[in-house]
């Protein structure tokens, strides 16, 4: 509409200007036949092209009322993989909820791998919303995930206990956590207070359960008070 409005001004504007030119300068009939036959074209053009645009805008009238709405688009996408929105709606939910395993790398890493698969299989996936996600970022996360050993191996020498075992850095860091090394080593060690140099023991990884209890017990530790001696 505002199109229109354009061109007529434009058109009403030219004769208006042919008017006052006619009154600040005296034209003759010949010039002033010659003025009035230009602005006949010019208004003929512009009718012509006022035409031309409302086809248009009619054409494009009708391609929007022949255009489905965004929601019926992306039901017929869904219908074509075979899913509903609900299914959408719990896909995503899953792959929030293993994004965020694997950015905060929740072991085991061959849980979230095999996660990762099945929602790769789901054609679902396939949707450009999760493609990228699933098929690609995801996938590069895991691979440059390296996970600890579930075991470390470790070579007594003299001197060596299982209390100072355990207390390592590179092992447990916790004295209290000795039993766990103990357990892992029975075929071995016989009494857990003689241990042999060059005996070579398996360290296992403590479980966050096993972290916790022995984190627990180290915190609550109160050694024993020295004994008086009297002179």
């Amino acid at each position: 509409m505002k199109i229109y409005k354009l061109l007529l001004s434009g058109v009403l504007f030219l004769f208006l200007s042919v008017n006052l030119f006619a009154q600040e300068k005296e034209m003759t009939k010949e010039e002033w036949q010659n003025e009035i036959n230009r602005l006949t074209e010019k208004k003929s053009a512009l009718t012509s092209e006022l035409n031309t645009l409302k086809n248009e805008v009619a054409n494009l009238k009708k391609m929007k009322d022949g255009l489905k709405s965004y929601e019926n688009c992306i039901d017929e996408l869904y219908a074509m993989l075979g899913a509903t929105k609900a299914d959408v709606d719990n896909f995503r939910k899953q792959l929030n909820a293993l994004t965020a395993k694997i950015d905060a790398q929740e072991a085991p890493k061959a849980d979230r791998q095999a996660e990762l698969d099945a929602m790769k299989k789901s054609k679902i996936s396939a949707l450009p919303e999760f493609f990228d996600k699933v098929h690609n970022q995801l996938q590069r996360k895991l691979d440059a995930w390296i996970e600890p050993p579930k075991e470390i191996s470790y070579t007594v020498v003299r001197g060596d206990h299982l209390w100072g075992i355990a207390k390592k850095k590179q092992h447990y860091d916790n004295p209290f956590a000795w039993p766990i090394i103990y357990k892992a080593n029975r075929d071995q060690i016989k009494n857990p207070d003689l241990i042999f140099p060059k005996q070579i023991f398996k360290i296992p990884n403590l479980t966050d359960e096993e972290k916790a209890k022995y984190d627990k017990i180290r915190r609550n530790y109160k050694p024993a008070p020295p004994v008086q001696t009297t002179k």
